[in-house]
């Protein structure tokens, strides 16, 4: 079986594939702080919920956002699973013809994300991934990767907004009834809720403008199902894209 691996800024997600099938998936929290051994002891724990064990992992791929964790989950692989994973990075075929100024400053999740969408829809198309940050990806017609667009995420711009205004607190990121909040609470809601979907159809708006208005929108992150009920722009929401896109990238690369 293999494990793929996205480690990003505030979840690292883990889903096990036996074939093209994913078997399971599983999320917690990333931190810089933490030791492989932790990572490892962790990673156990949660496969054999699912009734799997490190013997059955044979092979594993990696998208790592943050540079301090990609050795620590090389190591957590090595020590505990017995295998060494193919880091996605420059140099590694994924099949992709990156179209940014240095196609290398485009992020592994990112390249990952472009690739499934691609070969699951077909281009034209924009991933916008809902995660740390909010991320647009853009694929056109000939299959290449155009570029994209790079917002705060929810969580961030909902973080600072909580901290930086004396008054406000922190609020569940749910639907508000209207538009117009008769309390705080709701007020809040409705300019974080539907100001990120303002923000998402502007902004995938004027990039279909460029890819053509035919162009498929994917939603993925923690953040796509919630904002792609508040809107039509969004085609499709597949939470698992980045992972997908990790075992094709990962099967293009066997020797």
């Amino acid at each position: 079986m293999l494990l793929a691996m996205d480690v990003g800024n505030t979840t690292v997600t883990l889903g096990v594939f036996e074939g093209a099938s994913l078997r399971a998936t599983w999320r917690f929290a990333t931190d810089v702080g933490r030791f492989a051994d932790e990572y490892g002891v962790l990673m156990l724990s949660l496969l054999r919920q699912k009734e799997l064990s490190a013997e059955d992992i044979g092979e594993a791929v990696l998208a790592c956002v943050v540079p301090d964790l990609e050795p620590t989950f090389v190591e957590v692989c090595h020590r505990y699973f017995g295998v060494k994973p193919l880091a996605v990075s420059a140099g590694v075929k994924t099949g992709l013809r990156i179209l940014y100024d240095t196609p290398r400053d485009v992020g592994a999740d990112r390249v990952a994300d472009a690739v499934a969408a691609s070969q699951i829809y077909g281009p034209p198309l924009i991933v916008v991934d809902l995660g740390t940050g909010t991320v647009f990806d853009a694929i056109n017609r000939e299959g290449e990767y155009a570029g994209g667009a790079i917002a705060p995420g929810i969580g961030i711009a909902s973080e600072a907004l909580f901290r930086r205004a004396a008054k406000l607190y922190r609020v569940e990121l749910t639907r508000p009834r209207a538009a117009i909040g008769r309390n705080t609470i709701a007020a809040m809601q409705s300019g974080i809720i539907f100001g990120y979907v303002g923000l998402i159809e502007g902004i995938v708006g004027r990039m279909k403008a460029e890819l053509g208005e035919d162009a498929k929108v994917i939603g993925t992150g923690g953040y796509a199902a919630i904002i792609a009920r508040e809107t039509s722009i969004i085609d499709s929401v597949n939470p698992d894209l980045t992972l997908q896109g990790l075992r094709i990238i990962h099967d293009l690369n066997r020797t």
